[in-house]
């Protein structure tokens, strides 16, 4: 009985500062459940023992410092732990060119173990306390994120909630006709309510995984599958599920792990008669969590993956009283961009980018070009509508310039779960190949070359001048480019993200000191702009920030302001030179070239920028 347990002093003060929302919140989830309650706090106690010195240093640091992480200096990179160097020890003996990367915080893709073939890149869990055999073991992932933090380096780590693999424990005994284990997700004996849920759920994958249930033969009931079926949703509405995924996420805290990315949040409530996405009762989850990591392991951050569109995106981040996610994935942005780089047209951009600038500062996003996941055209639509843009038509336009099948387009791309009835596709590749440059060495054009290159470098300026987190997807900071082997691989081939999953090109790494080579060119200029952006306030995450307007619809201005430096960045996404028709009166200096530069009518090179800044005394 936790009652009984002698509390030490710090846990108290901090259990005391949540405990009255805390038991609230989880009493109107599970219907006063008081036992479920005392074992969850019971739970959050055993794990705050265990926290080791070392852990607990980091919290206290961090609780002096809450706002740690939103400064200028952060700098991720993201990996499959098996593509960056074979396991966690091989990752562990590259953190010396991660730090000569300016990376800081690094995102570890799935690496829990899951079963060979039937494992959607990790996601698919069969057991949340073991590493996959072939990547090391819990002891390697300890020791990693020991040595990480030794180099002034935060771990990123994903925690999939949504969902076990069928060959979880749980699944194994629930599949054996276990009725608690059945609880744990969602059986039916017959096709009657799925089909009821089937009339207002949306499929996630209506190709290669159509519906979101699944028959299970050695249970002869119907079982819940929203993603793939080897996937079996978790039924967050019993309480014993909630408390061991709980335990199971603090787990890898105290293993080190620093962020903790939540996947698929918007899914892990279910109700018939609703969409089941983003339902009240996955805020009261997220919130507990959060009070769960300030009472254990304060030093811990949320991350939530919400791919929906702005509205719904916002809400993750709780209010500022009672906060749910720290950091929050900018999706809309990184899809406007590529938009954006396709159309050459910055309407869009200015009026999501100024959706994004009128949030509180105190929410923090992470901004990124690419990642391990496909390109969904989430756009804003109804914006787009009066200039005539159709949605199904629009991303039909997008897939086919990205896959170079329009005229003028040297991007080389491929599309993921392509629906023909419904006219719509996502799009996978990686940066550099979606950029062009992938084409112009293979018709070995250097006039191409420098196009696709400045586009690529461009890009990482504007990814850098938001306000937020930049990520970096491990490959883009050398312009890896598409990875065609997946296709002659019968456990790959039917999934196109495995064409920017590929393995890091360890053979291209020492080009990164070439100044003609693509490796040695973009590797340069991204690590500039990383040293720039680090050595300027103006670029912290809580400045000031707003659009400029260049009267010119192909070029972007962005202006920030923070402890006295102003900050005017012009981004020109066409094609041909232009000019941004600005007239700022201060004098300004051009940060690339460290030379003045008056900002009024500024020209921009094709797919290139400005960067703009002035000092007040």
């Amino acid at each position: 009985m936790f009652s009984k347990l002698k509390l030490e002093k710090e846990f108290k003060k901090r259990l005391d500062r949540y405990y009255d929302e805390l038991k609230w919140l989880y009493s109107e989830l599970y219907h006063n459940d008081t036992q479920a309650f005392d074992y969850f706090l019971c739970m959050l106690h055993q794990y705050y023992k265990e926290r080791t010195p070392d852990l607990r240093e980091w919290d206290e640091a961090r609780e002096l410092v809450p706002d740690w992480y939103r400064g200028n200096e952060m700098l991720g990179m993201q990996m499959y732990v098996n593509c960056f160097n074979k396991d966690l020890k091989g990752v562990k003996e590259k953190i010396s060119y991660l730090r000569e990367t300016g990376s800081n915080y690094i995102h570890l893709m799935p690496l829990l173990e899951s079963p060979k073939g039937r494992s959607d890149g990790g996601y698919a869990v069969s057991d949340f306390r073991k590493v996959d055999p072939s990547l090391g073991t819990m002891e390697d992932l300890k020791d990693l994120a020991e040595e990480c933090h030794r180099n002034g380096m935060s771990v990123c780590m994903d925690f999939v909630m949504n969902h076990t693999s069928e060959d979880h424990e749980w699944a194994r005994r629930a599949r054996s006709g276990d009725p608690e284990y059945q609880s744990r997700y969602f059986f039916f004996d017959n096709w009657y309510i799925p089909n009821e849920f089937e009339k207002t759920v949306p499929q996630v994958f209506p190709t290669t995984a159509p519906g979101n249930f699944s028959w299970c033969p050695e249970a002869n009931k119907v079982v819940m599958t929203t993603f793939y079926p080897y996937q079996w949703d978790l039924n967050y509405g019993n309480p014993t599920v909630f408390n061991d995924m709980t335990a199971n996420m603090l787990n890898l805290c105290n293993h080190g792990i620093d962020i903790i990315r939540l996947d698929a949040t918007p899914y892990i409530w279910k109700t018939l008669g609703t969409t089941c996405r983003n339902l009240p009762q996955v805020h009261t989850l997220v919130r507990i969590m959060r009070m769960a990591t300030e009472i254990v392991c304060p030093g811990t951050l949320l991350l939530g993956e919400v791919v929906m569109e702005p509205s719904k995106v916002v809400p993750y981040f709780g209010s500022i009283d009672k906060p749910e996610c720290h950091m929050l994935y900018n999706v809309t942005t990184m899809a406007s961009t590529w938009h954006t780089v396709a159309t050459q047209d910055v309407r869009l951009m200015k009026h999501q980018l100024g959706q994004v600038f009128a949030l509180p500062k105190q929410y923090v996003f992470l901004n990124y070009l690419r990642c391990h996941d496909d390109i969904g055209w989430g756009l804003d639509y109804d914006y787009l509508k009066q200039f005539g843009v159709k949605e199904v038509e629009h991303k039909k336009f997008l897939n086919d310039y990205f896959c170079g099948h329009r005229p003028f387009s040297d991007a080389r791309g491929e599309l993921y779960n392509n629906d023909p009835r419904l006219g719509d596709a996502r799009l996978c590749g990686t940066t550099a190949s979606l950029c062009g440059i992938e084409a112009a060495e293979y018709e070995n054009n250097p006039w191409k070359l420098d196009m696709g290159i400045k586009l690529d470098i461009m890009l990482h300026a504007f990814l850098f001048t938001q306000s937020g987190i930049p990520i970096i997807y491990s490959g883009d900071e050398i312009g890896q480019l598409n990875d065609y082997s997946y296709h002659n691989d019968p456990e790959k081939w039917d999934d196109s993200r495995y064409l920017h999953r590929g393995n890091f090109k360890w053979d291209e790494v020492s080009s990164r000191r070439s100044n003609t080579k693509r490796q040695g060119r973009l590797y340069k200029a991204i690590r500039k702009l990383e040293k720039i952006r680090e050595k300027h306030d103006v670029f912290d995450t809580s400045a000031d920030c707003w659009i400029v307007e260049t009267y010119n619809d192909h070029v972007l201005g962005i202006g920030r302001y923070h402890h006295g430096e102003k900050l005017i960045a012009l981004f020109n996404f066409s094609d041909h030179d232009e000019t941004a028709w600005i007239n700022e009166r201060e004098d300004y200096k051009d940060l690339m070239t460290n030379r003045k530069r008056e900002a009024k009518a500024v020209g921009v090179p094709a797919k290139d920028f400005v960067w703009l800044i002035t000092k007040y005394k």
